[in-house]
């Protein structure tokens, strides 16, 4: 199992998708998880339940992922505030894609099926966030101005590096 944890707009799901493919894993996307299980989208539970309740939501369905079959799972941004989902990370390979305030925004600036660019106080959430995304993470790459290819390649990389961390061991 591989867990891609950042920002919103920091590559998750393009990355995510060349990895899997990589390693002939399945792609998963918790977010996707997530309104499938409760048959609404991530933007109706927060505007109906409020974002406490979607977290909650949100780490019954991370925990479930994380005991099935091994995937590419990409975490929604705010995934690692929640304490228990940070507890549940803790021995999953995290690859924490860094992408800087600026370039996210330039990325995401304008998607109306992402709640959290409409609340006050965004560049704060995104400063919050970096603690939990390094206390998670087992290797870090940087985003910023890259090709999504190139990312992926040094994941692979950088997970190569790691004890048993030989990708060609993973199941194809």
């Amino acid at each position: 199992m591989i867990v891609l944890a950042g920002f919103m707009g920091a590559g998750k799901t393009t990355v995510g998708r060349l990895l899997a493919a990589e390693l002939g894993l399945p792609f998963a996307d918790l977010d996707l998880l997530v309104e499938g299980g409760c048959s609404r989208s991530v933007k109706a539970i927060f505007a109906e339940d409020g974002e406490t309740a979607f977290r909650d939501i949100e780490l019954q369905t991370l925990a479930e992922a994380l005991a099935g079959p091994d995937r590419v799972l990409a975490l929604g941004g705010g995934a690692v505030e929640h304490p228990g989902s940070r507890r549940l990370l803790a021995p999953a390979r995290v690859v924490y894609l860094h992408v800087d305030y600026a370039e996210a925004l330039a990325r995401v600036g304008g998607d109306a099926g992402r709640p959290m660019l409409a609340r006050s106080g965004l560049e704060g959430i995104y400063r919050r966030r970096l603690a939990g995304y390094a206390e998670v993470a087992t290797l870090t790459v940087r985003t910023g101005g890259r090709a999504a290819k190139q990312v992926c390649d040094d994941v692979l990389t950088g997970l190569a590096g790691l004890p048993s961390g030989d990708p060609a061991s993973y199941p194809h």
